[in-house]
């Protein structure tokens, strides 16, 4: 079994795993915020993990850069697509750790589809006002290489998602086809998913990435909801991660609502819409924070 490391501060309590690097449990008290899952058990539904070199897909798990192209493994069997990038099930070492803090590595070596290395390292550190991650990527290699990143918990406040009453302070969003992949941009407000100001979500059934965020008065974008047993909410630098997918998992037997900033949107890869492109040596750091509210 992958080595576990346990944090603490105040109230909060956190377990993060070797395996993936995933945020498998945080806790106040004995309430949940996100989705947890045994320490020898299979990862749901990406709960915890980080998404890098890629947040969400890249059609048909192939694109082109600087001139070649590339194929991926599909890992979206359904859809054809390559989802979540390469990192979410691999092995990574923790290279210091204490009571409130742990980093991890973890070196991404070329493989098909991919022909890059990234050297990856995260940080996650507890606080009493919640769980700060920041993420950094240096490519190492002799080329520039396309990336993109992002987290992918699922937000708990009890009881059901319908239940949940949501702010998203996003003016747009991505509508998309069958297979998920951008189809238009659009208004939120010719649209269902308008949760500028904070709605129970009810049968609105959603899976889809939003920008045009507006941040809050210390210039953070943030995604709250607040459910029977009160609420959690996730903030991050709006200029540095423009999107954010929001999943209500409809569908899925899975609890809790995915909020995910990322990078950049869906298939990224092929529109080269916000793609950070890291030259050799190049390093590019990008953190949230997860709390309770």
């Amino acid at each position: 079994m992958s080595r576990q490391f346990t944090l603490s501060s105040g109230a909060l309590r956190a377990e993060i795993t070797e395996r993936a690097a995933a945020l498998r449990v945080l806790r106040r008290g004995e309430r949940d915020l996100v989705t947890s899952w045994p320490a020898d058990g299979a990862i749901p539904c990406y709960s915890g993990t980080l998404l890098a070199p890629w947040p969400n897909r890249v059609g048909g798990a192939s694109y082109s850069f600087a001139g070649r192209a590339h194929r991926l493994p599909v890992n979206e069997e359904d859809r054809g697509n390559a989802l979540h990038g390469l990192v979410a099930e691999v092995a990574w070492e923790a290279v210091e750790d204490g009571r409130d803090h742990v980093r991890l590595a973890h070196t991404i070596t070329p493989v098909p589809g991919y022909p890059f290395t990234l050297a990856l390292q995260v940080l996650y550190t507890l606080a009493p006002e919640g769980l700060t991650t920041t993420l950094t990527a240096q490519n190492l290699g002799e080329e520039a290489a396309p990336y993109g990143c992002g987290p992918h918990p699922w937000l708990l406040a009890g009881g059901d998602v319908e239940e949940y009453e949501l702010h998203l302070p996003a003016g747009r969003v991505l509508l998309v086809d069958e297979a998920l992949l951008p189809r238009s941009l659009e208004d939120v407000s010719a649209t269902p998913y308008d949760f500028r100001t904070a709605r129970v979500v009810g049968a609105t059934a959603v899976d889809h990435a939003f920008t045009g965020l507006v941040p809050e008065d210390d210039g953070l974008a943030g995604v709250r909801v607040r459910g029977p047993e009160g609420g959690v909410g996730i903030r991050w630098e709006a200029a540095a991660m423009p999107w954010v997918q929001v999943c209500t998992g409809t569908g899925l037997d899975h609890a809790g609502l995915a909020v995910e900033p990322m990078t950049c949107p869906p298939d990224a890869f092929n529109s080269g819409t916000d793609l950070i492109v890291l030259q050799p040596g190049e390093k590019a750091e990008h953190s949230w924070t997860i709390f309770p509210c």
